[in-house]
């Protein structure tokens, strides 16, 4: 499934260089994870980076987002096509 940043983010930006698709942004109050570029890091690490680095976790599975480790991989190679063309 897609991750969600929740509101419990202070802003430190840390995770947003670390998304291999650019799918975290700034969105006001705190940063945001556009769930259609969000892979959980599939194709590109073992682990979510955004998790890895948060110092403060309060980035999460999104429930409203159920994917399979099947569908991010199918994510990830569309998203990688996009890339290229």
């Amino acid at each position: 499934m897609a991750l969600m940043i929740t509101e419990d983010c202070i802003n430190c930006a840390v995770c947003e260089p670390e998304c291999p698709n650019s799918a975290i942004s700034h969105g006001g109050e705190y940063y945001t994870i556009d769930p259609g570029l969000c892979t959980e890091c599939v194709g590109h690490h073992d682990e979510s980076q955004c998790i890895a680095v948060c110092p403060v976790d309060c980035i999460v599975p999104d429930p409203d987002r159920q994917e399979t480790r099947e569908d991010l991989e199918a994510k990830f190679r569309a998203l990688s096509r996009q890339k290229v063309a």
